[in-house]
């Protein structure tokens, strides 16, 4: 048997991985250099930012986008907008990042925990239900990893009881569901574009949604209270400076042009990872897509370890084998701020996934065949014997 690298053998890979966010794109530079020049930084003097919403809605169905500070506060505005109030009930998933729970509680609104369907990690109508009272307002699905979750029987749960849905699409851009982008299939949808996401400036947040009232409504929220071609200083509601700057969009507007490749290069990496492994007689496997998934924009790709197995020390011996990889979110209603402020139910699917699932993030999946096959060799090779593996802590 092979020594692992863990163990003072030889990695199974030694060249660096890629860079994210990737060096700036000429297009980039030549844009953001114009912006720069023209002293027009803010998004009320310069083009950029009304360009960028209106592509990148178009790119993703939608009839209306607007730009804003980051992708939290995209789902406290998103959320605000669609009428969500302090008391309210918004149910989130229990296996996701803490911004969920804390937009709602920058409402005032209560976070209701449920669990996630424990093959794909998504909320589904089963997990939902139970989480329901006569206080919900609010279902926020979250596209996990990039791939879209269950939405027709959610949005018709929500129909059923007139309730708002707002897609959490930080990690989905060019992600679609059942044949369309995702983001507006419910009431809104949200992006993010912080360093980690599949385009990035940074920060900064984007809102699609078909609905032209909403629209209005979310644009006033991040301008102030004004409404579009009123005067400078008439505030029809409560508001605030929640604007992009033009220099981010100028690094976003490019990026919207090879999406669809960089689509296409993640998901052929997540395949040939995928088709590695099938064959392997090994304790691990690849969370599979879920039914409905047209497009997966693969932010990341995630792997499961088997019940029983060491996750945590398979996490260190991967790396010392040149594959580093992350553990993933604890369950989101144990976390110690939410305490007291959430309603959580149990999660024993999220409980599972934060045990066993680790992640390989962007500078993995840009790596291209070979990097997806040193990936492949190291899984196989730290995950060849489960009787080498440590016990579990109790």
């Amino acid at each position: 048997m092979t020594t692992l690298a863990i163990d003072g053998g030889d990695p199974v890979r030694r060249a660096p991985w890629p860079a994210w966010p990737p060096p700036a794109s000429d297009a980039q530079r030549k844009l953001l250099a114009e912006v720069v020049d023209s002293g027009h930084w803010g998004a009320t003097s310069g083009p950029l930012c009304e360009q960028l919403a209106a592509e990148f809605a178009r790119r993703h169905a939608a009839k209306h986008g607007i730009v804003l500070t980051n992708g939290t506060l995209a789902l406290f505005v998103a959320l605000r907008a669609a009428g969500v109030r302090p008391g309210d009930e918004v149910v989130v998933p229990a296996y996701t990042f803490v911004a969920c729970a804390t937009a709602v509680l920058l409402l005032g609104a209560v976070p209701v925990v449920a669990d996630v369907d424990p093959a794909h990690l998504h909320l589904t109508a089963g997990t939902v239900r139970p989480a329901l009272s006569d206080r919900t307002r609010a279902v926020m699905p979250v596209h996990l990893a990039g791939s879209p979750a269950p939405l027709d029987e959610l949005l018709a749960l929500a129909a059923e009881h007139g309730l708002a849905v707002v897609e959490d699409s930080a990690q989905a851009h060019g992600a679609a569901y059942n044949g369309r982008p995702v983001g507006a299939h419910g009431t809104a949808g949200t992006f993010s574009f912080q360093s980690s996401k599949a385009m990035t400036a940074g920060e900064g947040g984007l809102i699609v949604t078909d609905d032209d009232d909403l629209a209005a409504r979310i644009w006033s929220a991040c301008n102030v209270g004004r409404v579009r071609d009123g005067a400078w200083y008439h505030h029809a509601e409560i508001g605030w400076n929640l604007r992009m700057t033009e220099l981010q969009a100028a690094l976003l507007l490019p990026w919207l042009e090879r999406l669809d490749d960089e689509v296409a290069a993640r998901d052929a990496f997540a395949r040939r990872v995928v088709d590695g492994l099938a064959a392997a007689d090994r304790p691990v496997e690849v969370v599979p897509q879920p039914p409905g998934t047209t497009a997966d924009s693969r932010h990341l790709l995630m792997l499961r370890a088997a019940p029983g197995v060491d996750r945590d020390w398979a996490g260190r011996a991967l790396a010392a084998e040149g594959v580093p990889v992350d553990a993933g979110y604890p369950p989101l209603g144990g976390l110690e701020p939410l305490r007291g402020q959430a309603r959580a139910l149990p999660a024993p699917g999220a409980e599972a996934a934060a045990a066993t699932v680790f992640w390989l993030r962007q500078p993995q999946l840009m790596a291209g065949p070979d990097g997806a096959d040193d990936v492949v060799a190291a899984v196989r090779r730290v995950f060849g014997d489960v009787r080498a593996f440590p016990a579990p802590p109790r």
